[in-house]
Formats: structure tokens, C-alpha cells, sequence
């Protein structure tokens, strides 16, 4: 019953994930959590760090989508300064802004991996729309919050029960 919630792979971060690893999967397409994911909620400006790896990617050819639960202005002038479509206000984990991201992508679900930070939106999401999930710790910063009362609370429950199968990776490659 729990599996649903269970991300594919959980690592410490985006660094951690090698285009040759996500290209060896079958992976053509990176759908990606905005806040805590690749941008601190309480930030306008991502590290260099992030940028270079976005960079990487699209240099390899995989094809970017943002899914964010945030506002319209928020998501659409971070999307607009990567250059990267994005589906705002995407009341995830509903499946309808996958949908969206995948069109936007030109990629099926089973080519298209989810990057998130939170297990009950990004990962349950990424799941019910069957994509590759991978669990990212969130940056360090301010939460929602809803997050940081609710979500993140629960979500040790999930995590704690990771630590035993095997089938998820823990920053190794499986």
C-alpha cells in the first residue's frame, strides 16, 4: 500500500544524478520540482551549481519540464529565465500536470523521470503518472508552512520504511 509513495531512487541532491545513468534507463525526459529542488523557496537565484547541471543536461539532449505547485509569476519567470516549459499552480500530485509537462516535453511516461523533493506531491505524482521517480533531500531554506508542519513530518514515517528495501537506491546506482 505504501509503495505508491516510494520514489524509484533517493539521493542527497540533482548533482547526484549522471545523464549516462537516466540515459541508460531509457530516460529521454527530466520533469523537475521547482522550490527545494532546484531553487531555495526563499531565493529568485539558483547556485551556479544547478545551472551547470541544467546546462549538462540539456547539452546531452534530455528534454526539461518544470511542475510546480507555486504561482504563476513565481514559476513562469524562473521557467522563462531557463528557458524551460513549466505547468504552474499544478495542484500536484494530481496527474493532469504531468500530463501537461509530458506534452510540453514530447515524452512518454515511461521515458520521462520526476526530480522532487516531497514524497505526498513530486513522488505520489510522479508515481500515479507512472514516471521514473527520484527523491532529492530539499534544499536548505524556508518552507511552506504547510510543508514544514505537515508534509515533512509524515514523511519520515516514508523514509524510515526506505531504509529497508533494497530496490531503492540511497546515492548509489542500481
Amino acid at each position: 500500500m505504501l509503495k505508491i509513495f516510494y520514489p524509484r531512487m533517493y539521493i542527497s541532491s540533482i548533482f547526484d544524478i549522471k545523464p549516462g545513468f537516466l540515459r541508460d534507463k531509457g530516460i529521454r525526459g527530466v520533469i523537475l520540482d521547482l522550490d527545494n529542488t532546484i531553487i531555495r523557496r526563499d531565493s529568485e537565484e539558483f547556485s551556479p551549481e544547478v545551472l551547470e547541471w541544467l546546462s549538462l543536461m540539456r547539452g546531452r539532449g534530455f528534454m526539461l519540464g518544470i511542475v510546480s505547485n507555486n504561482s504563476r509569476r513565481r514559476v513562469g519567470a524562473i521557467a522563462n529565465t531557463l528557458g524551460i516549459p513549466a505547468v504552474h499552480r499544478a495542484v500536484k500530485p494530481w496527474r493532469k500536470p504531468f500530463r501537461q509537462a509530458l506534452n510540453m516535453m514530447g515524452t512518454a511516461p515511461e521515458e520521462t523521470a520526476l526530480i522532487g523533493d516531497q514524497i505526498f506531491t513530486d513522488i505520489f505524482g510522479g508515481n500515479l503518472a507512472g514516471l521514473y521517480t527520484i527523491l532529492v533531500a530539499p534544499m536548505k531554506g524556508r518552507e511552506f508552512i504547510g510543508t514544514r508542519m505537515i508534509s515533512r513530518p509524515l514523511e519520515k514515517f516514508i523514509l524510515a520504511r526506505l531504509k529497508n528495501r533494497p530496490e531503492v537506491c540511497h546515492g548509489k546506482w542500481d
